[in-house]
């Protein structure tokens, strides 16, 4: 049996479940980038324009919510 989403990506879990924010994947008219943290104040942070694979998109965005979070006082569960 395969790891939950929010097991394997807990940060971005929070971020959407608690924070009120949002990530967008794939790029679109307004940014090339493969993935994108974002929150009612704007984009936060912004991925490559392309990975290898999606979850290493993922990946890299759960570390920097992560990150966010510590910087924010946001306590990590």
């Amino acid at each position: 049996m395969s790891e939950t989403f929010d097991g394997q990506y807990p940060n971005i879990a929070w971020w959407v479940e608690t924070n009120n924010g949002w990530i967008e994947v794939g790029s679109d008219e307004f940014s090339s980038s493969m993935i994108r943290v974002l929150d009612i104040g704007g984009m936060l942070w912004e991925g490559d324009d392309s990975y290898e694979t999606v979850a290493e998109a993922m990946e890299e965005a759960d570390e920097f919510i992560e990150q966010w979070r510590v910087e924010h006082g946001y306590a990590l569960e």
